[in-house]
């Protein structure tokens, strides 16, 4: 879920978190609140949904959901992601699920849109041994690649387009 809400100083911003550290090809990563569907999800947003209130405690019926996003096929984990992008008011404050959260990353809107927040970084990943450069985007300090950077761009041209 690419939630968007805004803070105490009414700016919009995104949440991502950044995992913790544990034996899996996304230990330490920073991503988008989400998970594995369970099976009494009824479906991929139900599963969306019900990850982003366990991993930092927002309600699902606090999140308006504006769209889904292109699914994407990871191959380290073989999952296949389907993205929402969500709105929340921020009715309370987020509460990070301690065994799967190590952090919480709060990007600004303006500092998400701004281009030069993208870059070209070489990084080593679980399955080569040698680094590769990949295409990324330089959020608060942290290098945000793979996956969630290719949702990060569609939600930029998405953005682009209504802003």
């Amino acid at each position: 879920m690419a939630l968007f809400y805004p803070d105490d100083m009414e700016l919009t911003r995104l949440l991502l978190i950044l995992r913790n550290t544990y034996p899996g090809v996304h230990s330490n990563q920073i991503g988008f609140p989400g998970g594995k569907e369970e099976d009494w999800d009824n479906d991929m947003l139900a599963t969306a949904l019900r990850e982003t209130h366990e991993e930092v405690g927002v309600a699902p019926n606090h999140i308006e959901v504006v769209c889904s996003l292109t699914k994407i096929y990871i191959p380290p984990s073989n999952f296949e992601v389907f993205p929402y992008l969500g709105l929340y008011q921020k009715k309370e404050e987020f509460i990070p699920q301690e065994s799967e959260v190590e952090s919480l990353l709060e990007v600004t809107l303006q500092d998400f849109m701004d281009d030069s927040k993208v870059i070209s970084q070489k990084i080593r990943t679980s399955y080569s041994s040698t680094k590769i450069e990949v295409p990324a985007f330089k959020l608060n300090g942290y290098v945000v690649w793979g996956a969630t950077a290719m949702m990060l761009s569609e939600i930029k041209e998405l953005l682009k387009e209504v802003l």
